[in-house]
């Protein structure tokens, strides 16, 4: 099972959002692959940056290839069956 990194260890960003349930998706995705994660978010004071921030998710710097390959992979994923009778096909113009 996955854990959390070595806290003295730098990590890399190798996922970042704007909604935390999608940065969720790729903690499980990167754990279920034995790549331990850690999701921050990234806060901005709204009036001086409006729509700044996110959650990124970061791993350690020899697993990020890894981490992205995965990330990739299931980006490029076609859509199942429960996520297009959920309204998440795609649309065409």
């Amino acid at each position: 099972m996955a854990t959390q990194p070595t806290p003295n260890v730098e990590l890399v960003t190798v996922f970042d959002t704007d909604q935390e349930s999608e940065a969720l998706v790729v903690k499980g995705l990167l754990e279920s692959a034995g790549i331990e994660n850690l999701i921050n978010s990234i806060d901005a004071q709204q009036d001086i940056l409006p729509g700044v921030g996110g959650v990124i998710v970061q791993v350690a710097p020899d697993r990020a290839n890894e981490a992205r390959a995965i990330i990739e992979t299931y980006r490029n994923a076609p859509a199942t069956d429960e996520e297009m009778l959920a309204g998440d096909e795609p649309t065409s113009n």
